[in-house]
């Protein structure tokens, strides 16, 4: 039986990600887990993340997380979620600025305090459901229309422009990365647990992902 591990490092959204991968996958065993040898031996691995980025990037490497994603994200399929995509890059500017795990070269920067479009302020933190324009043909975007709708909740974001690997972009006052791929590598800033249709597809189609 095929084992999706769901990274337990106490700042993911455990239960909602377990259910949603338990109700498109009902044959495959899905692990809530910080166990790193339960881990390695997974098919497919899942790094949750919410909340502040300082907090979730100080467990990551009090736990040894950032040195097991390196590991095992290098030959199965590997999905990042919210901030677990952000614990990617390089480095945020939230919290004063904090160095993530680095296997993306992108920054993660601040909406602002004063984010405007077309003579309207928007709210920040970007709260709700937003268009997602596919910039790849990926196997993670089967079934998903382009422009399909996702569920967002985030102060910060990936920059979109220059980003070579970004896989899917959304607008929110300014162009931001919702998704980017590389390898057996797919990250997501939107919420697929909480994005209905769209995103019970999108981890479907982690599951049946081979990587690559």
């Amino acid at each position: 039986m095929k084992t999706v591990a769901i990274i337990d490092y106490g700042m993911g959204n455990l239960h909602s990600a377990r259910k949603a991968v338990e109700h498109v996958a009902p044959n495959v065993r899905v692990l809530v887990t910080d166990n790193a040898d339960q881990i390695r031996d997974a098919d497919h691995v899942i790094l949750p993340g919410v909340g502040a980025i300082r907090d979730c990037m100080h467990e990551i490497r009090r736990l040894g997380v950032d040195a097991l994603v390196r590991e095992v994200s290098r030959d199965r399929p590997f999905l990042g979620i919210c901030v677990g995509m952000q614990a990617l890059m390089s480095r945020s500017e939230e919290n004063g600025g904090v160095e993530g795990i680095g296997l993306f070269p992108s920054e993660v920067r601040f909406f602002g305090d004063n984010l405007v479009e077309g003579g309207e302020r928007l709210k920040v933190p970007h709260m709700g459901w937003n268009e997602v324009y596919q910039a790849v043909e990926h196997p993670m975007w089967h079934n998903i229309p382009d422009g399909d709708r996702f569920y967002f909740v985030h102060s910060y974001y990936a920059e979109a422009e220059g980003n070579a690997e970004m896989a899917g972009r959304s607008h929110y006052g300014v162009d931001l990365a919702a998704a980017v791929a590389r390898d057996n590598i797919f990250a997501v800033q939107f919420h697929p647990e909480k994005s209905a249709r769209a995103g019970l597809q999108l981890l479907k189609n982690f599951v049946d992902w081979s990587g690559q």
